[in-house]
């Protein structure tokens, strides 16, 4: 397993929170999304072999928040 923390834009509240972790959850390969409005990051732990980084800024970005 691997963690990485991505920077996600846009978040202005707890609904925004919801919706992050919900597209990160929906990714195959992710064991677990922390998302925290106040520092705006996402911490996931994901299998590396089912999923990339790349993949999962995508999801955020699908969902409508900018990425780093």
């Amino acid at each position: 397993m691997t963690t990485a923390t991505i920077t996600v834009k846009g978040m202005t509240c707890s609904g925004c929170v919801n919706s992050v972790t919900k597209a990160l959850k929906g990714v195959a390969g992710v064991e677990e999304a922390r998302v925290d409005l106040q520092s705006q990051t996402a911490t996931v732990t994901f299998d590396e072999a089912k999923t990339s980084v790349a993949e999962l800024k995508a999801a955020i970005e699908e969902a409508g928040y900018e990425t780093e």
